[in-house]
């Protein structure tokens, strides 16, 4: 059997994968994104997850065939890396595991393994693809600096502009209210007070606050709606960098999936963000729904790298059993 792990910036998800494509355990934990939580965090984080998984299913870690750990920004700090590549030792006791960033679980369940490129927007966002034997990544930086398009990126432009509509430095939309509302303002000033103390800036519950910006966009708010257009156009931008990147001819059409939860079924970026990557002049795409969730993807790039695939039969069987998001 098959262990797969997505980590992500707001929870960490775990699946166990049988050959013949049946689920015998999923579950989730909260983040496993070292900046945030710490490495020993992290660490915590992945022996829970595994411990209890395992119980789910009945077996033990000597048992699992081989798994495949995707960590948010594995791979961006060469200092830290040892240590994150360590983190999987403790927990299953043997080395017939990998790490890797959490991207490649996105593409591995999106597009199933096939060439292609997918994109992640969720707390963070990034796009990663492998065609032709080739592999690229494209943003991810961090939220500081990039992660362009994300729910965080959301979040902060959402927050820059109530403080623009608090001043009277753009014109007063639905956000502006609603923001007062749901994090109970007495004054506009109180926002700094929310986020810098009650939230201490924190990545995943800064994040959080994109939900205020796509309401108000919903509300009819178009300055709001401005920012969930742009979100979708640096996300097709990823996609078009890795295009680049790959040498990927204009006339080939490139297959394109998604994850993160600004793709979910509830989330604004589905709709906008296939407008964007059909303007593009990057070349020709073919926006396609994601097959597996990430973490199911992780378990099917397990499989993969212990040299023995899943099958058509039993991937068709996977594919079956779940939500893609």
């Amino acid at each position: 059997m098959f262990l797969g792990v997505d980590g992500g910036g707001t929870k960490t998800a775990f699946a166990l994968v049988d050959r013949q494509g049946s689920i015998l355990a999923r579950h989730e934990e909260s983040s496993a994104y070292y900046l945030e939580v710490g490495m020993e965090g992290a660490a915590t984080v992945l022996a829970r997850g595994c411990a209890v998984l395992f119980a789910m299913a009945g077996i033990t870690a000597e048992q699992v065939e081989f798994a495949f750990f995707g960590l948010p920004a594995y791979g961006e700090d060469r200092a830290v890396q040892p240590q994150l590549d360590a983190l999987p030792l403790a927990v299953l006791g043997h080395r017939r595991y990998l790490c890797g960033n959490d991207m490649v679980c996105s593409w591995a369940g999106s597009l199933a393994c096939a060439d292609g490129i997918s994109v992640i927007a969720g707390t963070g966002s990034m796009a990663y693809g492998e065609i032709g034997g080739k592999r690229a990544r494209a943003g991810g930086w961090g939220e500081l600096f990039s992660d362009e398009g994300s729910a965080y990126w959301i979040a902060r432009a959402g927050l820059a502009l109530f403080s623009r509509m608090s001043d009277g430095r753009m014109e007063r939309g639905p956000l502006h209210a609603l923001m007062r509302e749901r994090l109970a303002l007495q004054d506009d000033l109180d926002l700094c007070q929310v986020v810098y103390g009650e939230l201490k800036g924190e990545r995943s519950k800064i994040a959080a606050l994109s939900r205020l910006v796509t309401e108000a966009a919903a509300q009819g708010d178009l300055q709001a709606a401005a920012i969930i257009e742009s979100a979708a156009a640096e996300v097709a931008a990823l996609v078009d960098a890795v295009r680049g990147a790959l040498g990927v001819d204009p006339a080939t059409e490139v297959a394109v999936s998604y994850s993160g939860g600004l793709f979910g079924a509830d989330g604004p970026m589905r709709a906008p963000f296939a407008r964007a990557l059909a303007a593009s002049g990057a070349g020709a795409y073919r926006v396609v729904s994601p097959r597996l969730p990430p973490v199911l993807g992780a378990a099917l790039y397990a499989a993969l790298n212990a040299g023995t695939p899943l099958a058509a039969e039993a991937l068709e069987r996977l594919a079956a059993q779940g939500p893609k998001q």
